[in-house]
């Protein structure tokens, strides 16, 4: 499908990227670029890529695509490295959560030669590190595909195939729109995460007594969403802040509504809203979101 691929930063998704293209065969050569050369030596010996180097140049030159997969703070800087090394005509893409401001970023930066398409694959687990990849991630997971208006329509096509032979299913929409869905199905949660673990912590502190020993279920399912990677979720809330600030209004006024419905004891609303609620789950379930199996180390 392509001569040589690199991939800009071999984390979780970087390195699983790279085992799913290997898995396939969709490409003749797979290279990397890491700033740690601790980094760079271990793909090569997991054999998760054929070469890699902190030589971000040197890594990009002849590649047909090139995948930025780095945290969001840190694609100015390596499009600023990569952009007179980029082969003609070569497709550029990324896995950031966040598009509105990547892609104008980008669009200002890279030669015309270059087709950019903005990708976000919906995957991923709370551990990072090439250590943690898997080639099965992207599978029936969605990718969404947020394309610029220079981009030529065969361009498009072409990295849609790819993220569906990877496993992905795969949709198009503008970058408004992902940012504005992805504020409330993603980043909210994680949001809501963090902050409840960091409520326990407090708590834990203040009081002076082991609480996360008892931890029921929903704690638990809670410490792996805050378990993810703090630097990429620092930039993807920033980068996002608007949609994000909007969503938090919008979860706070709800919350009051519950914390007023539980201080009157209003059975009636609280059941009425629980129950609306609990039909989400079943939507998940029949998109093929999740399995219906519990997990969390039950068994």
């Amino acid at each position: 499908m392509f001569k040589k691929v690199c991939i800009i930063g071999c984390g979780l998704i970087g390195s699983s990227i790279a085992r799913a293209i290997k898995t396939k065969k969709l490409s003749n050569k797979i290279v990397s670029s890491n700033r740690s050369e601790i980094t760079n030596k271990k793909v090569v010996k997991l054999k998760i890529v054929d070469d890699s180097s902190a030589d971000i140049k040197k890594m990009v030159r002849g590649s047909d695509l090139v995948i930025i997969a780095t945290p969001l703070s840190s694609y100015k800087n390596v499009i600023f490295k990569i952009k007179n090394s980029l082969k003609n005509g070569a497709i550029l893409t990324d896995v950031g959560s966040v598009k509105k401001k990547v892609i104008s970023l980008i669009e200002k930066n890279i030669p015309k030669n270059i087709s950019w398409v903005s990708s976000h694959p919906i995957a991923g687990t709370e551990e990072s590190g090439p250590d943690s990849g898997f080639a099965d991630l992207f599978k029936n997971r969605w990718c969404i595909l947020t394309p610029s208006k220079q981009t030529k329509d065969k361009d498009i096509r072409l990295l849609e195939r790819f993220w569906k032979k990877i496993g992905s299913r795969v949709d198009i929409m503008n970058a408004k729109q992902h940012d504005y869905i992805l504020s409330i199905t993603s980043h909210i949660p994680h949001l809501i995460a963090y902050n409840i673990v960091h409520t326990t912590l407090n708590i834990k502190k203040k009081k002076n007594r082991n609480v996360i020993k008892y931890s029921a279920g929903g704690l638990r399912d809670f410490t792996r969403i805050a378990a993810s990677n703090p630097i990429m979720w620092r930039d993807i809330f920033i980068q996002n802040r608007e949609n994000t600030s909007k969503m938090i209004d919008k979860f706070i006024e709800n919350l009051k509504g519950l914390k007023k419905a539980i201080k009157n004891k209003n059975e009636k609303k609280l059941e009425k809203i629980f129950t609306k609620t609990k039909s989400i789950r079943k939507e998940i379930l029949a998109a093929g979101q999740d399995i219906k199996k519990p997990d969390f180390g039950r068994k």
